[in-house]
């Protein structure tokens, strides 16, 4: 039969702190990774300022968008190619500095159209570019 020792009343007990803190730094990290950023963002109630009425109209125009797919580049709705996507956003960049372009692409899109589409507007000057993921 085995022995058990029995604690004096007067012995301190030693309490290991390494194992809990490597516990808490595991399920810190757990939470970091497996958190979606869209639940964060759906559920934010922000107060938004009122637009500014002395703006002009040009200002407040929806961003221009190009989206992609399996099928290639699509600008305005029309398939494009390289070459008329370049002519029509320098067209834009020309009449206004401060375009805004979002680049939709879907999951399924080859990365070269991404990159295709990114060179185009490097290659305008526009710099003002949102990518989002369908």
């Amino acid at each position: 039969m085995a022995k058990k020792s029995r604690r004096k009343p007067g012995d301190n007990v030693a309490l290991e702190m390494t194992p809990m803190i490597d516990v808490v730094f595991q399920l810190l990290i757990f939470f970091i990774v497996t958190l979606k950023q869209e639940d964060i963002m759906a559920n934010l109630e922000a107060l938004r300022p009122a637009p500014d009425s002395s703006s002009s109209a040009e200002e407040n125009e929806d961003p221009l968008q190009i989206l992609i797919g399996k099928e290639g580049l699509s600008f305005n709705g029309a398939l494009v190619n390289e070459a008329q996507l370049e002519k029509s956003l320098a067209n834009i960049y020309k009449r206004n500095k401060d375009a805004m372009i979002l680049i939709k692409s879907s999951g399924d899109a080859p990365h070269m159209y991404l990159v295709s589409a990114l060179d185009v507007c490097s290659k305008v000057g526009i710099t003002k570019i949102s990518i989002f993921s369908l």
